[in-house]
């Protein structure tokens, strides 16, 4: 598994839930939110996204509704919970408190600082 795989399995659940505090989304939009907010440094398949939406509902932090698109396709939404608002606005604060930590550690006091070669 490359290095960048391991730190976006730890961010899957913050962003989805970042993107979905915004407004309803299906699976195929959330993945190409991610992307295209990331400017293509964030991709996500939508294969290894959906357990994850699939844990999310089953904790209860997200629900799925399905609407008819076309005469026979259903596309499934996901709305956040008040549930899930909560578990967001925790996961947000560690995780803003883990990335301080980690700059302070490999000496980036700006974000600016990422920039310059080591």
């Amino acid at each position: 598994m490359a290095l960048s795989e391991g730190i976006k399995r730890g961010t899957v659940e913050l962003l989805l839930l970042t993107l979905l505090h915004e407004q309803d989304m299906y699976g195929y939009q959330l993945s190409q939110e991610l992307c295209s907010r990331s400017n293509g440094l964030y991709t996500l398949q939508e294969s290894s996204m959906y357990p994850t939406l699939y844990r999310l509902v089953e904790k209860g932090m997200i629900t799925d509704r399905q609407e008819k698109v076309g005469k026979r396709r259903l596309r499934v939404y996901y709305h956040l919970e008040e549930t899930g608002r909560d578990y967001l606005a925790a996961l947000r604060k560690e995780y803003c408190a883990i990335c301080r930590g980690i700059l302070s550690i490999l000496g980036i006091r700006e974000i600016k600082d990422l920039e310059e070669d080591i």
